[in-house]
């Protein structure tokens, strides 16, 4: 009996440590070049990670592997204990993935690229979801225009919601802020601080610093396709972070 209890305590507190987000040794090389090199990488459950660095260095690479658009050159990424590569199918469904690229169709209503999306995860009461998504990003007044008419801010709000139709366990974000205007940004803020109060697992990238750690519970710095600091943002200050981040990137490049 006693063998049995530390057997299943022990079972308990491996279940607890495992990750949502596990990223292993993993390199992405086009040709000769290496994005990604050697990047190791986990999020727990409920964690929100931003991930700050120069252009070139690597982020919508790595960002791209975890959402299972591309391919890792070797290394493995695991997510909820399933190796993407193999089981795809199945982690699908807990990923949603916002790009500085919309994703939505141009020539269908905003409504109408939600409702295709809601149908596409099989979401139940499709049409609730998407008005109350509609409402969510402000875009209930323009729910049948087409998208084609809409700015590049809005676009980014409606690509928000296509994001989310489908309730994802893990929201990626990739420079979610580029091209949006304040109220559209505002509304960006509230939607990430309502995903973090879910508990949902959120990785971002973004070149504002201190939104990015306001927003976050963890930062991480990347140069050069490797991740070179990694730590919490409770007590990190912002003056002596926004330091450390210019000599990180400073001495990567001299």
């Amino acid at each position: 009996m006693k063998s049995s209890l530390t057997d299943n305590t022990s079972s308990m507190i491996d279940e607890k440590e495992q990750p949502l987000i596990h990223v292993d040794n993993a390199v992405k090389r086009f040709g000769r070049v290496a994005a990604v090199n050697g990047v190791d990488l986990r999020v727990d459950p409920g964690e929100t990670l931003t991930i700050f660095g120069p252009n070139g260095a690597g982020k919508t690479t790595l960002l791209r592997m975890i959402a299972g658009l591309t391919q890792p050159t070797s290394g493995q990424i695991m997510i909820d204990s399933f190796p993407l590569d193999t089981h795809h199918d199945e982690v699908r469904g807990l990923l949603g993935y916002i790009s500085h690229q919309s994703l939505v169709y141009d020539q269908l209503t905003a409504r109408e690229n939600l409702l295709f999306f809601a149908e596409l995860y099989r979401v139940a009461d499709s049409c609730g979801v998407a008005e109350k998504l509609l409402g969510d990003v402000g875009l209930t007044s323009r729910a049948d225009d087409i998208v084609k008419t809409f700015s590049r801010g809005m676009k980014q709000r409606l690509s928000i919601a296509r994001a989310l139709v489908h309730s994802p366990t893990i929201v990626l974000l990739d420079e979610p802020f580029t091209g949006l205007d304040q109220h559209a940004a505002d509304m960006l803020m509230k939607t990430l601080s309502r995903l973090s109060s879910e508990g949902r697992t959120v990785v971002m990238i973004t070149h504002n610093l201190d939104v990015g750690i306001d927003m976050s519970s963890r930062v991480a710095i990347q140069v050069a396709g490797k991740i070179s600091f990694d730590s919490p943002t409770d007590g990190l200050n912002h003056s002596e972070f926004r330091d450390l981040y210019f000599k990180t990137v400073g001495e990567a490049h001299y």
